[in-house]
């Protein structure tokens, strides 16, 4: 029971440390944060990279549950309705500072017309818009903690990837297609939204007016003749 407690308490504080100072912050910090002695947190997960890989993979799967959610309503006719919903969920949920690392290594873009088109080093969107998967990365996967809490291999995480993106690109073809998107948003843009915080101000009221405000500003920004 104590050592079911003490996995909460760790996955907890990891997002929130995580969620605020990247996951370049220190294995000490979860573990003064879950107030657990930093041995508590390894036995748990044998390194800093194979928490970092559950924690990432765990958002990842809810972002793609909150996605396809999302998907249902634009398919039922409300294409802006349901990206927009997704964005603002997935940006009040903070799960978008939580993704893959990998994720982020946006390959270099040329602008061909209107389009933004990746080389060919990884990609995020076709030219037509689907997503077309993630960047190549060499590190290796960590799985969930098993029965006993330690964390075992598993494989997938690229795939969990390529399935949230090629969800969110299917949303952006059917706004853009409806007219409610601007041509040249992509699928990276509408991921560098979901990820994006204001200041920490300290104060939660002033906190929340700050995130509200600059999620109105960049959503104004997905929109035809922003």
């Amino acid at each position: 029971m104590d050592a079911q407690r003490n996995l909460r308490h760790v996955l907890s504080a990891a997002r929130d440390v995580f969620g605020e100072q990247g996951y370049g912050a220190p294995m000490e910090e979860v573990a003064r944060r879950a107030r657990v002695g930093v041995g508590t947190v390894y036995r748990r997960f044998p390194n800093k990279e194979a928490l970092v890989r559950y924690i990432a993979e765990e958002q990842t799967r809810w972002l793609t549950e909150r996605a396809a959610e999302a998907l249902a309503v634009a398919s039922a006719g409300e294409p802006w309705r349901g990206l927009e919903g997704f964005v603002r969920g997935s940006a009040a949920s903070g799960s978008g500072r939580l993704l893959p690392p990998e994720l982020w290594w946006l390959p270099p873009v040329e602008e061909r017309g209107a389009e933004r088109v990746p080389r060919q080093r990884g990609s995020w969107e076709r030219p037509g818009g689907g997503a077309e998967g993630v960047v190549e990365s060499g590190a290796g996967a960590a799985g969930a903690p098993g029965a006993d809490g330690a964390a075992g291999p598993a494989g997938g995480e690229r795939r969990g990837a390529a399935e949230l993106l090629g969800t969110v690109g299917q949303l952006v073809e059917r706004a853009r297609s409806a007219g409610e998107l601007r041509a040249d948003v992509t699928v990276a843009d509408v991921m560098l939204v979901i990820a994006a915080a204001p200041p920490r101000l300290g104060d939660q009221e002033r906190q929340e007016a700050a995130a509200e405000r600059l999620l109105e500003v960049l959503l104004r920004g997905l929109r035809p003749g922003a």
